[in-house]
């Protein structure tokens, strides 16, 4: 698949030549969901708590007799049906992630670099002399068209990170740290000549 390079100018800097292997496979949207939902969960903290009926500050008395009031039996004030009682069956604190095979990660990450392919939305970029300006990144971002974009390096110049950190629709990010749920979120994914060796090398 010949791809032409292009400048954060819009200038023309040659082609360059991407395996069809990694992008240009059919995209799997199941694969890609379930990547995406893999990570998501990953991403949970599982720091929500409620008390339990063990847990919740009260007596321990039985509230009255057993037999002879007329009223239901109770053995205690903190059981879930009262106000200051214990939550039944609540969430606890937990890990929400999961395991998922590396071939089928492997998979989701040629599926979304295929789909941005295949829809018109990926971009090998020449980041040569780029500028170290925010102001000057948001404007080449503009003259683009780009409503959002993504950019993979091999690695990240650190002054061209800090150009980019403020930017809302801008990200950059390693080549090690590409993925599937910001590939398919950012409308453009970008990728420099030394970010598409590393994930041709990253994919092998």
């Amino acid at each position: 698949m010949q791809v032409p390079v292009v400048t954060l100018s819009n200038a023309a800097a040659g082609d360059i030549e991407l395996p069809d292997e990694f992008f240009g496979a059919e995209p799997r949207a199941d694969i890609m969901a379930r990547v995406v939902h893999w990570q998501l969960a990953k991403r949970r903290a599982g720091t929500h708590k409620v008390k339990g009926m063990g847990e919740v500050s009260g007596t321990t008395k039985k509230p009255y007799r057993q037999k002879g009031t007329g009223n239901a039996r109770q053995g205690s004030l903190r059981a879930p049906q009262f106000r200051t009682g214990g939550i039944v069956h609540g969430p606890v604190v937990r890990d929400h992630g999961y395991s998922l095979n590396k071939k089928v990660r492997r998979l989701g990450l040629i599926s979304a670099l295929s789909q941005k392919a295949k829809d018109g939305k990926l971009v090998v970029l020449d980041l040569a002399g780029a500028a170290g300006k925010t102001g000057e990144v948001a404007k080449s971002v503009r003259a683009l068209g780009w409503k959002s974009a993504l950019i993979v390096d091999a690695a990240v110049d650190e002054g061209f990170g800090r150009s980019v950190r403020n930017l809302p629709n801008v990200q950059v990010m390693p080549t090690v740290g590409a993925n599937v749920y910001d590939i398919l979120k950012y409308d453009v994914l970008a990728v420099t000549r030394q970010g598409v060796e590393a994930l041709k090398e990253r994919l092998s």
